[in-house]
């Protein structure tokens, strides 16, 4: 199945012609292990700087990350790093450049599954509340293989922004159910039950903007429930949050569902494994479910900064 996406901005005249086309699974079908002890991606991604809120390619090739390190033309950037193939170690970060970042926070990088938009929030000028208010900004690449041409990044709108602080957008293309939804965390005032970021979910419309945020009830706790990373069938979403029952100050939580109809189930914490004492945050899932990266403030022997970048990692068993 694939769907033709346009999306316009006010004020903007940008087309974006796009073609989808993702696998259907069955709810049963994703069995995985647990996850291993994480590991530290090492000297060449994390510096004596903070490296956060990781984003991975489709093809495991692209890490994305927003640094303070030298060379950063804002407070945070958003960069890259490459590596030839799976075997390879990661190569040395390069700044997306000025297409992408500012001179305010750049950060929590998001792909589309086809890798030509890129999603991230930013506290730049010219957004929907007050200065120094963040809002989920979107860029374009007609080279989905190219990490440097990526096209001046525009604001999703008052609409799906708020006068609050909106950010870390997740993309998720539901061929199920036929509709396309973007998940992220917002300071907006919650109904009973939220904290001080919560989850909610914009609808692409029929006229292809998106829609307002809803307030995603089942994800949201009462404290801060952030950065998502979704499952590619819908069936599993990993969020960071601080709520009762955490290992640390934040921990990586998933919650699952029978369907991508369905309610999420409660987060369960993923565990001393995977966490630790310190604030971990910010997951980001590979294609194929088997590779999960995050930040953490862990000042384990391995460690080389306030926030590094680690991964955990999963097999899949037979169905």
């Amino acid at each position: 199945m694939k769907r033709r996406h346009l999306f316009y901005w006010t004020g903007l005249a940008l087309t974006f012609i796009s073609s989808i086309s993702l696998c259907a699974f069955p709810a049963h079908s994703q069995k995985f292990s647990d996850w291993s002890a994480p590991v530290n991606l090492g000297p060449t991604i994390n510096s004596g700087a903070n490296n956060q809120h990781p984003a991975i390619s489709k093809d495991g090739l692209s890490l994305y990350y927003s640094s303070d390190r030298s060379g950063t033309s804002g407070k945070l950037d958003i960069w890259v790093s490459q590596r030839p193939s799976l075997e390879v170690d990661w190569g040395a970060p390069q700044n997306l450049g000025t297409n992408i970042n500012s001179s305010s926070n750049d950060f929590s990088p998001a792909f589309t599954p086809d890798g030509h938009w890129l999603y991230f929030h930013s506290d730049r000028p010219g957004g929907c509340g007050p200065a120094g208010t963040m809002d989920l900004y979107v860029s374009h690449r007609k080279d989905n293989r190219d990490d440097f041409g990526w096209e001046p990044a525009q604001n999703l709108g008052c609409v799906i922004n708020s006068i609050y602080d909106d950010a870390g957008p997740t993309f998720f293309n539901d061929e199920a159910n036929d509709v396309t939804l973007l998940y992220f965390t917002s300071t907006r005032p919650a109904p009973p039950g939220g904290g001080n970021f919560d989850i909610y979910v914009s609808t692409l419309q029929p006229d292809e903007t998106w829609g307002p945020g809803v307030f995603v009830a089942e994800l949201s706790g009462p404290g801060r429930d952030t950065r998502t990373a979704i499952r590619r069938d819908g069936l599993e979403i990993f969020i960071s949050a601080d709520r009762p029952g955490a290992v640390g100050s934040q921990d990586l939580w998933v919650s699952t569902r029978k369907t991508s109809a369905d309610k999420w189930s409660t987060p369960v914490n993923l565990g001393a494994v995977v966490n630790s004492p310190a604030f971990d945050g910010a997951p980001a899932l590979s294609w194929d479910a088997t590779t999960l990266y995050f930040f953490s403030e862990r000042t384990d022997v391995t460690h080389y900064g306030k926030r590094d970048l680690y991964v955990t990692t999963r097999t899949k068993l037979p169905d």
